[in-house]
């Protein structure tokens, strides 16, 4: 009897002792468990997937695909090295140095003043013909230039019609460095520019000239010219002003370009049509004409009666 109990004791410790083993295993899993996410923090997060490439940049503004660099066909160089501005005033542009950037236009600008009639506040220039202004020849050389008398005094070119002006290109004397002055250019469809005058260049700082204080800086002659950027104004007639040198008092064209395209056509006001007279009622339509009424005479001929004549007695 004893025997048995201590048995039975040593059975329930075994017991007891599986029981304690079998949930301390199962305490075990998760914690090994919890480990895992712990390692895999550790690990660098992966690198997102690099974006697509980068949209295009475009190709350029809009409508720059219509553009491209007029064509300047420059005359020869007479002078060499790059004069010093400052010995010609304060207001006078630095040469570049090199040669001037390419000036973009629409495509199909061309020198629209070649051949052009020119007229001029001096129409007898001391020295050549005002026709010389726009024959092509740009050189700096006797018999390619018009010497104009000294003071303001403007030469003007008729393009023969109205013109979008993208750029307009001056070539004063530039046998030896000089600086024009009070260089002003307008544009206009009026010939005595009276009314619809641009003004696209004005270097007159003091209002010498009378055309009003502009902001544009004075420059070097040289071969190249002096470009205006008239950024596609409309107009007939090209002015332009000067009033003297740093040389001497006179004023000097060997030739000036005009670069444009023709303007288009304004469309015409449509004529109005004449307003449609009141239609009459459909049932006013159908009735027959009246007829006329009859003269005056004819009216009362229902009561009509012969007229009682008393007549004396016949001799016969």
């Amino acid at each position: 009897m004893r025997n048995m109990s201590l048995r039975g004791l040593i059975l329930v410790l075994l017991l007891a002792s599986a029981a304690v083993l079998v949930q301390a295993c199962r305490q075990s899993e998760p914690a090994e468990q919890s480990k895992q996410p712990a390692e895999e923090a550790t690990q660098p997060a992966e690198q997102p997937e690099e974006p697509a490439e980068a949209a295009k940049e475009p190709a350029g503004a809009s409508g720059d695909g219509d553009m491209e660099p007029i064509k300047i066909d420059l005359p020869n160089a007479v002078f060499e090295g790059t004069p010093e501005p400052r010995r010609y005033g304060t207001h006078v542009e630095k040469p570049l140095g090199k040669p001037r950037p390419p000036f973009m236009a629409p495509k199909g600008t061309t020198n629209v003043a070649l051949k052009k009639p020119v007229r001029g506040s001096d129409e007898e220039p001391i020295i050549g013909e005002l026709k010389l202004i726009t024959d092509g020849d740009k050189e700096a050389m006797d018999g390619s230039f018009v010497e104009l008398g000294p003071g303001r005094q403007h030469v003007q070119i008729d393009l023969g019609a109205e013109y979008n002006i993208y750029a307009v290109v001056i070539w004063h004397r530039h046998q030896e460095p000089r600086v024009y002055h009070d260089v002003v250019v307008q544009v206009s469809s009026d010939p005595d520019f009276l009314t619809d005058v641009t003004t696209v260049f004005n270097n007159d700082r003091d209002n010498s000239a009378g055309l009003g204080v502009g902001e544009g800086m004075e420059r070097i002659e040289t071969n190249e010219g002096h470009l205006i950027d008239s950024k596609g104004v409309k107009g007939r007639y090209v002015r332009c002003y000067s009033n003297g040198n740093t040389t001497n008092d006179l004023n000097h064209y060997i030739e000036v370009e005009v670069y444009g395209k023709p303007a288009p056509a304004e469309p015409s006001a449509e004529p109005k049509e004449p307003a449609e007279e009141p239609k009459q009622p459909a049932e006013e339509a159908m009735k027959p004409a009246e007829p006329p009424k009859a003269p005056a005479e004819a009216a009362g001929d229902g009561d009509l009666e012969p007229i009682k004549i008393d007549l004396p007695n016949s001799p016969y």
